[in-house]
């Protein structure tokens, strides 16, 4: 795939000395491109078979774009080949792939060791700059994602079934039917209304922050789509919902959020709901992705945090 991909750098006007190196594979694969004379350097997005549809990742960087020019949050610009694409064709391995290019921003991940109270803070006020756009912004007419509620881990799972979690013993599946019962009820009492659900990022997890200095940078828009506001803060705590330090990371990033925009009492007792829906979503992920590294890691230790998490959850109810 490397070779084949450094063969079209020339579609982004990049010289045949140019190198590509691998960066990460998860959702999609992720290349970086890098031009020794120039010191130029693009990021390439290679979108996994069968996930979005071009319309969908179109979508997801014409929103890239708006939230650019309204210097609503440091993020990667999106880069059109020559054609003027911002979605290139490309054959890869024998087939059809599209790759999406982006401008590279420095940094690095939040390291859990670091200060991540004070990060969540920051995060958090980013947060609220985001739904506050999200609420204002006129999608183009033609903008299509998908949508993460209830049913994406139910009868319309986006991710697979988190029924067929790796591991998922019959009493664990008992005990977290009715975790998805209990979530459903509140979901519905909770709503769905304009002011509640909308376009978030819905993938803030460490994996997708840039730390560089003070600045805190986000990447990866690639999961976009439409849910509730709060549901960004349970994607934030991502594979580390059972710890403890996540009670102080929702206080930080609360009173981030508030410094821009209002929290009522009932949004912030919807955070808990938020971070298991999360957390069941990803059991159902980490068992449909058993080829990333993420997946092979975590394993079947994590179908059994989920169903530890889940008793705790009810007992709480």
């Amino acid at each position: 795939m490397q070779t084949e991909l450094g063969a079209a750098l020339p579609l982004w006007d990049l010289s045949s000395q140019s190198t590509v190196s691998f960066l990460s594979h998860s959702e999609n694969t992720t290349f970086l491109a890098q031009e020794p004379a120039s010191g130029r350097r693009l990021v390439l997005r290679v979108q996994r078979i069968g996930y979005h549809t071009p319309a969908e990742i179109r979508s997801e960087l014409a929103w890239i774009d708006a939230l650019i020019a309204e210097d609503i949050v440091v993020t990667p610009r999106p880069v059109a080949d020559g054609k003027g694409r911002s979605l290139c064709p490309i054959i890869l391995n024998g087939s059809p792939r599209q790759i999406a290019a982006f401008e590279f921003l420095g940094g690095k991940e939040p390291d859990p060791s670091d200060d991540l109270v004070a990060w969540f803070g920051k995060l958090g006020v980013i947060s609220a700059r985001l739904h506050a756009h999200s609420r204002r912004w006129r999608r183009p007419p033609d903008f299509q994602r998908k949508v993460w509620d209830f049913h994406a881990m139910g009868n319309r799972p986006l991710w697979g079934d988190w029924q067929s979690g790796l591991g998922l013993r019959d009493d664990g599946r008992k005990l977290l039917q009715r975790v998805a019962c209990a979530l459903e009820q509140r979901l519905d009492t909770y709503g769905n209304t304009g002011d509640r659900f909308g376009l978030v990022h819905a993938d803030l997890r460490l994996a997708n922050l840039l730390v560089d200095g003070a600045r805190l940078g986000v990447i990866d828009f690639d999961d976009c789509g439409f849910s509730w506001f709060f549901y960004d803060f349970a994607a934030a705590v991502s594979f580390m919902e059972h710890e403890p330090i996540v009670t102080e990371l929702q206080a930080s990033w609360l009173d981030g959020y508030r410094a821009i925009a209002p929290v009522s009492r009932e949004d912030e007792l919807m955070l808990p709901v938020f971070v298991m829906l999360r957390r069941m979503l990803l059991t159902a992920w980490i068992a449909s992705h058993s080829d990333t590294e993420t997946a092979r890691r975590l394993g079947t230790d994590y179908t059994d945090g989920t169903v530890a998490m889940g008793e705790r959850f009810l007992q709480a109810l």
